[in-house]
C-alpha cells in the first residue's frame, strides 16, 4: 500500500505505514485512546507487527506532517493466511465520529484485500459498548466464539 490522502470532514488526512519516528507517537496515540493494557506493552506489540511480511501498522496523519508528527489515528492489521486480524484501531479522542476510523477500517480492508484474505475477524472487550456499535455500524457482525488463551511471557 502506498500513501493515500483522503478527505475525513474536512481534514485532509494522509494514510500510510508507520515508520521507526513513529513509534513514540502510536504509544501515545493508543494510551490517549484507552486501547493500552498493563499487560501489553506497546512498544513490544509495534516491533512485532513491523517485523514481518504478514501485518503492518497503518497511520493517519495530517497531510501535511511528516514522519513522527500528526498522528490522528492507527490500525495494526496482520493475518495467518485465511483470517486477517485489525488490532489498535485508534482515533485521537478529539476527532471521534468524523470518519477517520472507517477511512482507516477501509484502509485495512484493502491491504487485506491484497492479499487475497478472505475473512477480517477482530475482538472487542464484552463491556465495550460503543466500539461494537461502530463496527456493526460498519456491517461486521457478532460471531459466537469462545476464545481460550494462555500466557507465554509469564505475566
Amino acid at each position: 500500500m502506498t500513501s493515500q490522502t483522503i478527505d475525513v470532514d474536512g481534514l485532509q488526512i494522509a494514510i500510510g505505514h508507520a515508520t521507526d519516528a513513529d513509534i513514540e507517537a502510536l504509544a501515545a496515540l493508543w494510551e490517549r485512546a484507552g486501547l493500552t493494557r498493563p499487560w501489553n506493552d506497546p512498544h513490544a506489540d509495534i516491533a512485532l507487527a513491523r517485523r514481518g511480511p504478514h501485518s503492518t501498522i497503518l497511520v493517519a496523519r495530517d497531510g501535511g506532517r511528516t514522519e513522527g508528527e500528526g498522528i490522528l489515528g492507527s490500525a495494526m492489521v496482520g493475518h495467518d493466511g485465511h483470517r486477517g486480524w485489525v488490532y489498535y484501531l485508534a482515533v485521537e479522542p478529539d476527532l471521534q465520529g468524523r470518519g477517520l476510523g472507517r477511512a482507516l477500517l477501509r484502509a485495512v480492508e484493502d491491504w487485506l484485500r491484497a492479499r487475497a484474505i478472505p475473512k477480517l475477524m477482530l475482538l472487542v472487550r464484552p463491556d465495550n459498548e460503543k466500539v461494537r456499535g461502530f463496527y456493526a455500524s460498519e456491517g461486521y457482525v457478532e460471531e459466537p466464539r469462545i476464545v481460550f488463551s494462555r500466557r507465554l511471557d509469564g505475566n
